[in-house]
């Protein structure tokens, strides 16, 4: 078996990484001090084939297969999670459920202006009672003619601040339980959608994450995405994509802290000696290079079982719950590595220790992932 990358694939890492390295890395720590998102940059991105890694040609996007968004993903992740969530949320939790359960119509609309970056996406299902039990949202969508009435509270919106079309879930029939819920695409500027206030986390600073109002928001039964009473399924695909990108984004983070703590140590001299000499220091190396290796090749193989049409969720739950727990694990050693400068702000593992830990979270915690992994392994035999 050849674990090789094959020369398309080199050919899009490069591209990425020089992408990064130019464009983003060097702008990283403005990003996380003004936590202002650059959104000609995203644009770039856009510009770049990044938006629309996933998406074929014919819909405006650069048509290439899932391994190739991944890479893509962790080389952003090196530079800047804020901005490698655009990606991550056009790709995954827009451009993908668009794709698989949208319309013709729909998709012509939609996805060339979001692979382009002309248009900005997000993807809205949280709620302040809904969280791991999406289908508890309480969110309410009511015929009225030829629209449906939304109302509702939706938070942790990526994206939300500045997105021009979002994926939102709400409840069609409520004595149905998820199969009651129904998937919306919603345009920012109808009657009744409210942005919330951006809230204040811990990192991902440049990347803004919002509430939404639904105040007797009226949509056109014409933007119901998929079928009616089918917006669990279109929400838990979205989130099985969406955990290859935020595992392989959580690869670029383990491996920029890596690369930045072995780099430290080769300098960084006590003793009359570089501390990369002493073998505590050494162990802290070999694990952290270890787990970032180990993660990228569970993302890769989710990556490929999905682009071989077989089934991936397991497989996908299993690199987002180790790849952000890896991130974490390697960013904290890298901080120990550096010592008290780690715990620095000019250092820059310290905003990749922040990063890191969101991963763990958001498109389910680790908690979800596990259950994920054991039930689809339960169902296997």
């Amino acid at each position: 078996m050849d674990f090789a990358l094959s020369e398309n694939h080199l050919a899009i890492q490069q591209v990425a990484r020089e992408f990064t390295e130019k464009k983003i890395l060097p702008r990283a720590s403005e990003f996380d001090t003004s936590g202002k998102m650059d959104m000609n940059l995203a644009r770039e991105m856009g510009a770049a084939g990044f938006l629309g890694v996933i998406v074929p040609e014919e819909y405006g996007g650069t048509g290439l297969d899932t391994l190739s968004y991944a890479i893509v993903m962790e080389e952003l992740g090196r530079g800047c999670a804020s901005h490698s969530t655009i990606a991550g949320a056009h790709n995954s939790l827009f451009g993908y459920p668009v794709l698989t359960f949208g319309t013709e119509e729909q998709k012509k609309f939609y996805l060339p202006s979001i692979c382009s970056g002309e248009k900005f996406a997000a993807f809205s299902l949280t709620e302040p009672g809904a969280g791991s039990d999406a289908g508890s949202i309480e969110t309410t969508a009511t015929a009225d003619g030829d629209d449906y009435i939304l109302n509702g509270n939706k938070i942790f919106v990526t994206n939300g601040a500045f997105a021009d079309y979002i994926i939102i879930m709400a409840k069609t029939d409520k004595k149905a339980g998820a199969r009651g819920i129904t998937a919306f695409l919603v345009h920012k500027e109808m009657r009744g959608l409210v942005i919330g206030h951006i809230e204040e986390k811990m990192g991902f600073h440049a990347s803004p994450t919002t509430s939404l109002i639904l105040e007797d928001l009226r949509v056109p039964k014409a933007n119901i995405l998929g079928k009616l009473g089918g917006g669990f399924r279109v929400a838990m695909e979205s989130l099985n994509s969406g955990r290859i990108s935020v595992a392989a984004s959580a690869i670029g983070i383990g491996a920029r802290a890596f690369e930045l703590a072995l780099k430290y140590s080769k300098e960084r001299k006590q003793f009359e000696q570089p501390i990369s000499s002493f073998q505590l220091v050494q162990n802290h190396l070999a694990n952290m290079y270890a787990r970032v290796e180990s993660a990228r090749w569970l993302v890769y193989n989710a990556a490929w079982r999905k682009d071989q049409g077989l089934d991936y969720a397991t497989e996908a739950a299993m690199a987002k719950v180790v790849a952000s727990e890896m991130a974490t694990y390697v960013t904290h050693r890298a901080i120990q590595v550096l010592g008290g400068y780690g715990y620095l702000r000019e250092y820059e593992v310290e905003r990749l220790y922040r990063e890191a830990r969101l991963t763990e979270l958001f498109e389910g915690t680790s908690e979800i992932q596990r259950l994920v992994v054991a039930r689809g392994l339960i169902k296997r035999g």
